[in-house]
């Protein structure tokens, strides 16, 4: 089964208005597992950056200027996910944007759903954890997995990160799959420079000082004096 998880960062909140997309972030599962292969491209919107959207992820109207726009990568965009199942949280918010942007394309490409299922990870949370805070922060805290890098959001970033947070929301594996990962995809997609800890160091170990044994053999002592007795002891 191969999924790919999937984010984007655009220029406002809403493609009826003309805002556009301008990063795109995916890593691929194959199994439930991790196997390093992504896709990442950012995109010229033709169009200004807001403000308010440029104080969540911190891509600048500059920092835009010489990427390509998004029909020259459309085409290596549809070849990474078709036939995959997606994996987004709030996905009516980035399939519609891909699906404005698609409808741009002529000759016409298609739609997210001629390519691939969608999966929303956020109404699935939202059935597991009803009343809840459900955001990407949220579930990261509730399901331990490190955000502590995420200062902005990033599309790349934010998608590796709901990879973990889906796995674990649905009890899967985390390890990064090491067979397939040197494969590499087109479209300035490129290996991802991480892995998984798999064998965690031995954890520290903590021990009771002179003068804090002295005080438990005293507490011990006493426990003994009012009629009470300690199992290791006796055994």
């Amino acid at each position: 089964m191969r999924q790919v998880v999937l984010d984007t960062e655009t220029t406002g909140i809403d493609p009826a208005k003309g805002h556009r997309i301008i990063e795109i972030g995916c890593v691929e599962l194959i199994n439930r597992k991790l196997t390093g292969n992504h896709f990442h491209v950012y995109i010229n919107p033709e169009r200004v950056v807001e403000q308010e959207a440029i104080e969540i992820h911190g891509i600048t109207n500059d920092f835009l200027t010489d990427k390509p726009v998004f029909a020259q990568v459309v085409h290596d965009f549809i070849e990474f996910i078709k036939g995959a199942q997606l994996v987004i949280h709030n996905a009516p918010f980035d399939v519609g944007f891909m699906d404005a942007e698609f409808s741009r394309i002529r000759p016409t490409v298609g739609l997210t759903n001629d390519f691939c299922s969608v999966l929303d990870t956020l109404q699935l949370a939202r059935e597991m954890r009803p009343g809840q805070k459900n955001n990407l922060d949220a579930l990261c805290r509730a399901f331990g997995v490190d955000n502590s890098s995420r200062e902005l959001h990033g599309a790349l970033l934010d998608a590796e990160i709901l990879a973990d947070v889906y796995l674990m929301m649905t009890g899967g594996q985390t390890a990064l799959n090491l067979a397939s990962h040197g494969k590499d995809n087109q479209g300035g997609s490129q290996k991802v420079e991480h892995q998984r800890v798999t064998h965690p160091p031995a954890l520290k170990v903590l021990r009771a000082t002179a003068d804090e044994e002295a005080l438990h053999q005293e507490r011990l002592a006493r426990v003994k004096e009012e009629g009470g007795h300690c199992l290791w002891q006796d055994s």
